[in-house]
């Protein structure tokens, strides 16, 4: 019988159109498997980590297929349900599927390519055979060889079974070897060695440290066995840096393992958690919350999906701990999402109080170690590890297999929306394709909900369950409105706080509370002027002001990262009066410092927050209460949760309400009303006082009552009349070019083609808020679709019709950036 060829169709994590077709040589068709990794040659010279997808027996028509190189795994890393995932979003947000994979695997699971080869030493036993000897001989006089260079002397295109050849006999290594960048943690280990593993061989050991006054070997015995808690009969072990960190020099550690006292050896360990957790029992629900809980789960025998609508501080968190208990129970898994990484912080510990090392965090300011250590983790499935996963976005592409909870917690945030670059998902619609392949509920939970999930709920999509009191019936905080024309009129304001703020927040420091003032523009000022001629530095790549931060002193770029010393005169005129417009949370910081001296000030934003424990130490320090003043952008507005906040103020609200988006409202009340909840939470009233130019706006009126039903009325209203989302789904095609002209042609060309298509349905192009980033001239045409089955199609034939057009000659290095549902 003839064996047929076998072929694997593989994703590469790369932009392409379609999945790639490889050949499986003989001696690896029983290793191959979906969902396994594989390397693959891809061009000349490259070596890539490919996942399989189909194995089967069909050559490619269009190019003959090359072969495998190898198999890395003995199980798939990537199962069945999360490809299938990979697909839908590939589809649904029109990427390729390799871009979902480059978003979905962590890089520990990922490989780097080799080029370059290099010989080590000792090989002169080897046995090669003549090509082999050829290469060596090569690699000898040219110091190190390329793929492509033995190629060429070998006369042979596919050299890599060679090459692999003499990397497993240990004659060369690659320069940039190909290697799994995840290594497990290792600890060295340190326990009894076999002269001293029982009772009486530890005491002759004893008296004969003591007859050598071998004190130093007397006392790492000693410490052992007291951080051991030695018991005969019981191999016990200790980590060797706690001896180490006590003193015990790692020479007398050697001298004890050579003479069979103690035995070395390494371990493989977490890197997920540290230290005892002390778990607590549940709170008891109090009687709105339990009349919530019971009503989510009546509305979950209806529908799958069911949002809860409570106000800030009434007691979302024990909700969701409540039916997380439940779940688990049944020997599920729970998905809890949070739209941002400063937040799992403070949710992490609460949730680890009650369902201890059962939590398994996941997100990108987590090492590719610590991520890849989960992955493998829920992989693995094994009982009480990551029942819970915890997470931002990220954790949507995790090997679940047994599904039965997800939690979006602040579904209404941005940040669960991915914009750069693709895939540009959204981790909560993705979260509900996940959910319904798992036969799981989701519980979508907010204060302030996004107008469109509202909207699914009142027209019973989803379940509603409203909690409109707070928890322990705290009042919900005091909202008062400082108007800065009268300040000014008045000559009472102090650089950019109005006297009524300032008052407060000299007034909650002396009664010892706590204060979060919330601006969302970090640096120290956003625009510097001349005031002679108008000039304003700008960024060289980009059309828009440069930010002065006064720490670093540059002049920085916050879209490419551009930045510039600062600039001591105008560029234009030469006159030296430049003056500083607009204020961020930097200035805010510096002029605390000076109207309240000795109060302890830190702030909280992108340039604060790069580091993995930075959110940590901050957000612990104003637990603490070493931190009297939290200055910060939306990351303080987000379900953060402090005892002891009794003001909350808002510098500037006038910049969110008059944004350039059919959003802006929305996103103003609901960013108001989610700082406002951070005030007040524990035994007190708080107050939160609003600064504002326009104090007789009437979102205002809302706000103060917390109506968000008028405000959603109001507003849903507008977006039916002019066909926005809800209503419809809208598409943003942008067209990057660094030539000006080109980019406005295409997009031009494109929009005539599209016109028939489209009709009324298309807006553009036009140049967008801000026209250039990073030296490429953008324009954009929005695209609304109506909320059928067909628009499906019709996305995709718009889509094919754009990307024909920029396969010709003038517009073939035109960009294309494609954004579903953008927000």
């Amino acid at each position: 019988m003839i064996n047929q060829e076998v072929y694997i169709d593989v994703i590469l994590p790369q932009a392409l159109p379609g999945m790639l077709t490889y050949r499986v040589p003989q001696h690896l068709v029983e290793k191959v498997g979906r969902g396994k990794r594989i390397i693959v040659p891809l061009g000349q010279n490259k070596l890539y980590t490919a996942i399989a997808r189909h194995v089967h027996h069909k050559a490619p028509t269009a190019y003959q297929a090359k072969p495998i190189d190898s198999v890395l795994d003995d199980s798939p890393v990537v199962i069945e349900d999360q490809l299938l995932m990979w697909e839908w979003i590939s589809t649904y947000y029109c990427c390729t599927v390799g871009e979902v994979m480059n978003a979905a695997l962590p890089a520990g699971l990922k490989l780097t390519g080799e080029t370059r080869f290099l010989l080590l030493d000792d090989i002169d036993d080897v046995v090669l055979s003549e090509r082999e000897l050829v290469i060596v001989h090569s690699i000898k006089a040219r110091g190190r060889i390329s793929v492509n260079d033995v190629s060429d002397i070998l006369k042979l295109k596919n050299v890599m079974p060679l090459m692999k050849g003499l990397i497993e006999k240990g004659v060369i290594r690659s320069e940039e070897e190909i290697r799994e960048k995840y290594k497990p943690k290792m600890i060295e280990m340190i326990r009894l060695g076999d002269e001293a593993d029982s009772e009486h061989k530890l005491q002759a050991v004893f008296s004969s440290l003591e007859k050598r006054k071998a004190e130093k070997q007397t006392d790492a015995l000693l410490l052992f066995l007291k951080l051991s808690e030695w018991d005969q009969g019981r191999r016990v072990e200790v980590e060797r840096n706690k001896l180490t960190k006590q003193n015990i020099q790692s020479s007398t550690i050697n001298a004890m393992v050579e003479k069979g006292i103690f035995h070395s050896y390494t371990k493989q360990t977490g890197r997920l958690t540290s230290g005892q957790i002390v778990q607590e029992a549940a709170k008891a629900l109090s009687e709105a919350q339990e009349r919530a809980r019971k009503e989510i789960l009546r509305q979950w025998k209806e529908r799958d999906v069911c949002l809860l609508h409570g106000v800030t501080s009434s007691g979302k968190t024990e909700i969701y701990v409540n039916l997380i208990q439940e779940t688990i129970a049944q020997g599920k898994q729970v998905l809890f999402l949070l739209p941002e990484i400063a937040l799992t912080t403070q949710i992490i510990q609460r949730i680890r109080k009650f369902f201890g090392k059962r939590v398994g965090v996941y997100h990108s300011g987590y090492s590719d170690h610590e991520r890849t250590e989960v992955w493998q983790n829920v992989l693995s499935d094994l009982p009480g590890e990551c029942d819970i996963i915890l997470g931002a976005r990220s954790a949507l592409f995790l090997p679940f297999t047994r599904l039965g909870l997800v939690i979006v917690d602040e579904e209404h945030e941005q940040s669960y929306k991915q914009h750069d670059p693709a895939p540009r998902y959204h981790a909560r619609d993705t979260a509900l394709w996940l959910a319904r392949k798992f036969s799981a509920k989701v519980l979508l939970g907010s204060a302030t909900p996004s107008f469109e999930s509202y909207w699914n709920a009142s027209s019973s999509r989803f379940g509603l369950v409203k909690l409109t009191e707070r928890f322990g019936n705290m009042e919900l905080p005091e909202i008062v409105l400082s108007d800065l024309r009268h300040e000014i009129k008045a000559k009472t304001m102090k650089s950019n706080f109005g006297s009524l703020l300032l008052n407060e927040i000299q007034g909650a420091v002396e009664r010892g509370e706590q204060v979060i003032l919330f601006q969302n523009r970090r640096g120290y000022s956003p625009l510097w002027k001349c005031d002679q001629c108008g000039w304003i530095p700008t960024c060289t790549r980009c059309d828009v002001s440069l930010t002065y931060h006064k720490r670093a002193l540059v002049l920085k770029c916050h879209y490419c990262g551009y930045s510039t010393p600062p600039v001591g005169s105008c560029q234009q005129c030469g006159s030296q009066d430049m003056k500083m417009l607009g204020f961020g949370t930097e200035k805010i910081e510096e002029d605390l410092d000076l109207f309240l001296p000795g109060v302890r000030v830190q702030r909280m934003d992108y340039d604060t927050t790069r580091s993995k424990s930075s959110y940590q130490k901050i957000i612990g320090d104003f637990e603490s209460g070493v931190t009297s003043v939290l200055v910060g952008t939306q990351m303080v507005t987000k379900g953060l949760d402090f005892d002891h906040v009794s003001l909350v103020g808002i510098m500037n609200a006038d910049k969110m309400m008059n944004y350039p988006d059919f959003r802006s409202l929305e996103r103003s009340f609901q960013i108001m009303m989610q700082v406002a909840g951070r005030a007040g939470r524990k035994n007190k009233r708080g107050k939160v006082i609003i600064q504002t130019y326009q104090p007789d706006h009437w979102i205002f009126g809302m706000i103060k009552e917390g109506n968000y039903d008028a405000l959603y009325q109001k507003e849903i209203a507008e977006r039916r009349h002019f066909a926005y989302p809800p209503f419809t789904r809208l598409m943003n095609v942008t067209f990057k070019h660094k030539d000006e002209g080109v980019v406005a042609n295409a997009a031009m060309a494109a929009s005539r083609l599209l016109l028939p298509m489209l009709h009324d349905h298309m807006l553009g192009p036009e140049a967008p808020y801000i026209p250039r980033i990073n030296n490429y001239y953008l324009q954009q045409i929005l695209v609304r679709f109506e909320k059928k089955a067909e628009s499906e199609e019709l996305k995709h034939q718009v889509i094919q019709v754009i990307r024909k057009l920029l396969q010709k000659d003038e517009f073939r290095q035109v960009k294309l950036s494609l954004d579903i549902d953008p927000i």
